[in-house]
């Protein structure tokens, strides 16, 4: 099951935490690359972060020093750990995998979408 399933999302209040998990399996390879997505109402779909196969970590200016990835020991569940949350991080959150990491950021593989989380920041 390459599709990657996200989960985690909800409502939660500004300056709180929230962690989201993000599902694939299916890689002969080793660990895949995966990255983050976010769409607010109204607006582009958006690259939050990215884990590399090697567990490198890039991220978008927004998050820088918010948000953290990680990865479970088996390399299927990668995590986005979001602090200090704000309004504006509210939107849906898609995770893709298979897709290209670069220092710069990452690639996603037109593919492998998962479903998407909604993430509500509100008082």
């Amino acid at each position: 099951q390459v599709q990657p399933v996200e989960s985690g999302g909800g409502l939660v209040q500004p300056g709180g935490s929230l962690k989201l998990s993000c599902t694939s399996s299916g890689s002969i390879f080793g660990f895949d690359a995966m990255g983050w997505y976010r769409q607010a109402p109204g607006r582009e779909r958006e690259f939050v972060g990215a884990i590399s196969s090697a567990g490198m970590t890039v991220f978008a200016e927004p998050v820088k020093g918010r948000f953290t990835i990680s990865r479970d020991t088996t390399g299927n569940t990668v995590y986005l750990q979001m602090n200090r949350l704000r309004s504006d991080d509210t939107a849906v959150y898609y995770c893709n995998t298979r897709g290209s990491f670069a220092s710069d950021g990452y690639y996603p593989h037109r593919h492998y979408w998962g479903q998407g989380t909604q993430v509500t920041v509100a008082s």
